[in-house]
């Protein structure tokens, strides 16, 4: 099994840029890719500022933030990442734009050790790979959740293509970058949000009904059965429009109408209340 030294990341949002980050953190080199120079000055800025504020906290010390930021590099140029021997891509979740992805990744990098990953959160494995003609056993889901640098779990997705090899390097890399990594099959949603988005949804369906308001249906979950965040604050911290989308993906993918976003939720997201991002959703969200 060869060691990974570079992983480059495919999109320089929030969970691109918390993917380099603990990447960076492990020792590995990151080279964050994103065709919008005005992404990745953000994307250093976060960086800067979150690693900066560990060493306030005393989770880090000033030398080894110093090496972890240095390990980060950041570019708009596609050929930089051709020395980079793991690929995690972390853009929209949009399928047509994954695939047009995976297949330049696809003939960019041909060597059979580099590992082509996706931190899709929903979209099937098997139909991303179809993408990557002549790499598809090399496709892998490795899905990460917000924010990366905090949370413990890496969902690591075999599609019908995927090696054993992959699946058994990702688990092995996922742990060397700190994470728990927990195995599960290419079904619309995976685990995670096979199981969650559904509750997130009737949630919604509660509040539609008049069952109890917003407060009232997260104070209950969250006392009544010790959820750190009710569903609905969840939603908005997610964003609204991420949740109706995977409620769709997860409608299209097991064939089954039950899974659709709730008329509530949609009527939301229409009307531009995206949660915290926008600064109201279910809840409002004072601008900082």
């Amino acid at each position: 099994m060869s060691e990974v030294s570079t992983l480059a990341v495919i999109g320089a949002g929030q969970m691109g840029g918390g993917i380099a980050q603990v990447a960076a953190q492990a020792r590995i080199n990151a080279v964050v890719f994103d065709a919008a120079p005005a992404a990745l000055d953000k994307c250093r800025g976060l960086h800067k500022k979150l690693i900066d504020r560990a060493v306030e906290k005393g989770k880090l010390s000033r030398s080894d933030a110093d090496a972890t930021l240095a390990s980060i590099t950041y570019t708009s140029r596609w050929e930089d990442l051709a020395g980079a021997d793991w690929v995690v891509e972390a853009v929209v979740e949009d399928l047509a734009v994954k695939k047009a992805i995976f297949k330049r990744l696809a003939e960019t990098f041909t060597s059979d050790r580099v590992v082509l990953a996706t931190n899709t959160s929903s979209i099937s494995i098997t139909d991303i790979a179809t993408a990557a003609a002549g790499a598809s056993h090399r496709v892998v889901g490795m899905h990460f959740f917000y924010p990366v640098p905090v949370m413990g779990l890496v969902e690591v997705i075999n599609g019908l293509q995927t090696s054993k090899d992959v699946v058994d390097r990702t688990v092995a890399l996922s742990a060397r970058m700190g994470k728990t990594p927990l195995k599960a099959n290419d079904r619309a949603g995976f685990v995670s949000n096979r199981i969650l988005m559904p509750m997130i949804n009737e949630a919604f369906y509660a509040w539609m009904e008049g069952v109890a308001e917003p407060e009232a249906i997260d104070g209950i979950m969250k006392l009544g059965c010790n959820f750190p965040m009710g569903p609905l604050r969840l939603a908005d911290f997610i964003g609204l429009d991420t949740c109706a989308h995977i409620m769709n993906v997860l409608a299209d993918g097991l064939n089954s109408e039950r899974y659709r976003p709730c008329p509530l939720l949609r009527q939301l997201v229409t009307a531009g209340r995206l949660g915290e991002k926008s600064g109201r959703g279910v809840f409002e969200y004072p601008a900082k």
